[in-house]
């Protein structure tokens, strides 16, 4: 099934990067299995191609894993150490697309997150906000939403935290705004 750019209002093909200032990486896990704990990281690079068919498009991204914020210095700290990231050691998350696709007119993103020196495939649901112009006079911007949940044990991470502490499903959600580049 092939999903033409011509199908998406306001399309442009080009070389997008991450808006730090107007976009979120953050997950979610649950604590002690009764409430919510949310996160972000506040250091992300991402580069968004758009091909002239969408469906060859790409994404790579990459956080700096010590930029994590929890709200909570002291959990932060614990979060980055050998317990869980191991920043020291394993200083970056990335994520390189593999493939979109479109299915029943939902867009997923294919790809390889490496969290904690393991790589492994995951898929992201992904909804496309749209093409519009930027603030300054000729931009263009593309905003895009997306999310998957993994296991923090398929990582390696928090191997000695059981489950019933820190969930081991975490919800990943990022919502991006990215600017064309010249």
């Amino acid at each position: 099934m092939s999903a033409p750019a011509t199908e998406i209002p306001g399309y442009v093909a080009g070389t997008w990067k991450i808006d730090a200032t107007h976009s979120d990486v953050t997950f979610t896990v649950r604590h002690l299995g009764v409430s919510k704990v949310r996160g972000r990281f506040d250091q992300v690079e991402t580069t968004i191609v758009t091909a002239e068919n969408v469906l060859d498009s790409t994404v790579t991204t990459t956080i700096q894993a010590a930029s994590i914020d929890t709200n909570n210095e002291q959990r932060d700290a614990h979060v980055r150490g050998e317990d869980f990231l191991d920043v020291e050691k394993f200083p970056t998350i990335t994520f390189t697309s593999t493939g979109i696709r479109v299915e029943d007119g939902d867009f997923f993103i294919d790809g390889d997150l490496t969290i904690h020196g393991v790589t492994k495939p995951v898929t992201l649901k992904a909804d496309l906000g749209g093409f519009g112009d930027g603030m300054a006079p000729g931009s263009k911007v593309l905003g895009i939403s997306a999310s998957t949940e993994v296991s923090r044990g398929d990582f390696g991470v928090g191997g000695s935290i059981p489950g019933a502490v820190v969930s081991d499903k975490v919800k990943i959600e990022l919502d991006i705004e990215a600017g064309l580049q010249a």
